[in-house]
């Protein structure tokens, strides 16, 4: 590839918390360059040398990577290339490995044409700002220059020996585990043979088409086989994983679906038997009855925004040693190092059910009946998202409503709550609603529909 003087990026790629883009068309072989030099030139000016890259199983990905290390090669960083694996296994390359930073080349859940690129500043997300700041580095071809090597090191079976250490449970459950085609399936395949009870394992091959189903867990859709598996292997649970494996599903031996923010209410308890006292993160979408649980047993909950750099920064900030998202992003700084995993969420959630009596169906049992949706989706262009939401923010606060505006707007009634937010990885506005009855739940989801209508959002919910 010929040196470029400068790049500019397709302004649509640069996102919150990630570069994401349309292969061939929003993003380029030009683009993967552009950012290894720009990334590498980071690090260098920080007195970094060496950057861990990795990559899922899309089509475009090793393409993309070629491309990277060959930018940051030019800026004189070292690129430490561990091959496909899962996001989490790249983040934990770099504490390993003692890496200056890392780039992960993963589409995650976006579908099949999509790709893109995470990134970690040693042990600090690289996000907002950060990625802005690349793009006009990038613009302005304000690049160092230099030569360096590259290594390969397969770091799998340190990365699954890491992810068993501190495993206590004994107790022999059955488990379907659903990888969806993504870079969770090695991984998974090597976890559990070395994992106690009995292992159904459903899609562990990877392919970057997706053969099979979407690899969201967070659309129940995309959990019909997992539930099929539950059903006809007797399981006592099953785990599912998002394309790159940083996110969990669950569902119970019923089959029903165990939510994020439910998982993170699960995985509280023995955390904070540990830790008395500690203060549990949880985003905007979770449920109330989430942030009563944790106080219920002692901890400080906190609400934040959506996102699982932001998520991350603020876990930093505030010394929490667990953090999880409605979308299956759960983050252990406890026994863990603070980043998303779900391959390491599933193994903590055998040990809690382990430890909290060893049903998961019995926990959510046990759980409050709460009427809600899952996360709805709108489709609104990327240059009209956040302005609909600022809208409807304007509205509310005119008419007095009580508005939490941690991240979009979150609407607090008698019946229950609403959110409304732009999402960071699609042209897409997020909703959620709960309330205490399926009437007021009608009547919440109706003030939605009517706030989205007023700025010319159609009430058709569209898939992930």
């Amino acid at each position: 590839m010929t040196p470029a003087a400068n790049h500019n990026f397709d302004p649509t790629t640069l996102r919150e918390y990630d570069i994401r883009g349309i292969v061939g068309e929003t993003l380029k072989d030009a683009d993967a360059n552009a950012i290894g030099r720009s990334f590498g030139t980071i690090i260098r000016r920080s007195g970094g040398s060496r950057v861990a890259v990795g990559y899922d199983g899309r089509t475009s990905s090793t393409g993309f990577e070629t491309a990277l290390v060959a930018g940051l090669n030019a800026a004189g960083i070292e690129a430490v290339r561990i091959g496909l694996g899962p996001t989490p296994m790249l983040y934990y390359a770099v504490y390993e490995l003692a890496c200056d930073g890392g780039i992960m080349i993963t589409g995650s859940h976006n579908p099949p044409a999509w790709n893109g690129f995470k990134m970690m500043l040693k042990s600090r997300p690289f996000f907002g700002a950060d990625i802005h700041g690349l793009g006009k580095m990038a613009a302005a071809g304000d690049w160092e220059t230099g030569t360096a090597t590259n290594e390969a090191i397969d770091i799998m079976d340190r990365y699954v020996d890491r992810l068993l250490q501190g495993f206590d449970a004994t107790q022999d459950f059955t488990i379907a585990w659903d990888c969806g085609n993504g870079v969770a399936g090695p991984v998974v395949e090597r976890l559990v043979r070395r994992l106690p009870g009995t292992h159904h394992l459903l899609f562990t091959d990877v392919d970057g088409t997706f053969p099979n189903h979407h690899p969201d867990p967070t659309d129940e859709k995309n959990l019909v086989d997992l539930k099929r598996a539950v059903a006809e292997k007797d399981c006592d649970f099953g785990v599912a994983f998002d394309g790159d494996a940083d996110r969990l599903g669950a569902v119970d031996g019923q089959g029903r679906v165990v939510w994020g923010d439910q998982l993170l209410g699960i995985l509280a308890e023995p955390v904070l038997k540990d830790l008395p006292g500690a203060t549990i993160i949880a985003d905007v979408k979770a449920s109330q009855a989430l942030y009563d649980r944790i106080a219920e047993l002692g901890g400080k909950p906190l609400m934040w925004k959506t996102g699982h750099s932001l998520i991350k920064a603020k876990m930093q900030e505030t010394g929490a040693p667990l953090a999880g998202e409605m979308s299956g992003h759960i983050f252990f700084k406890h026994e863990w190092y603070g980043f998303d995993d779900g391959i390491y969420a599933a193994v903590r959630l055998i040990r809690a059910v382990a430890q909290l009596g060893g049903s998961l169906t019995d926990l959510k049992d046990a759980m409050p009946p709460m009427v809600n949706t899952p996360e709805l989706r709108f489709q609104s262009s990327e240059d009209r998202k956040f302005k609909v939401v600022e809208e409807v923010l304007a509205r509310l606060k005119a008419a007095g409503a009580t508005v939490d505006e941690t991240d979009g707007a979150r609407v607090t009634t008698p019946d229950g709550w609403w959110l409304l937010r732009a999402s960071n990885t699609q042209d897409v506005l997020v909703a959620r609603v709960e309330a205490r009855s399926t009437e007021a739940l009608a009547r919440l989801q109706h003030d939605l529909d009517s706030a989205l209508a007023e700025s010319g959002v159609a009430p058709t919910i569209v898939g992930h």
